[in-house]
């Protein structure tokens, strides 16, 4: 198991925090609470094997198309 500390911003009320992420599990989808603002935070992290890189994008997932 690799377990990673991250910081992101909360997508929400831009408050600094860290995250723990799972890096052996490959790319994941997960939804984390803020600390501070307890709204949801979307994240998803994508494994770039080649690069040998770990993406992460966090948003609020509340945006639409329209």
């Amino acid at each position: 198991m690799r377990l990673l500390s991250r910081a992101i911003c909360c997508p929400h009320c831009g408050h600094h925090q860290h995250v723990t992420i799972d890096a052996s599990a490959g790319d994941q989808e997960y939804y984390d609470d803020c600390r501070i603002c307890c709204n949801p935070i979307h994240i998803r992290m994508h494994l770039d094997d080649n690069r040998r890189m770990i993406e992460l994008h966090v948003d609020s997932d509340d945006e639409q198309i329209y």
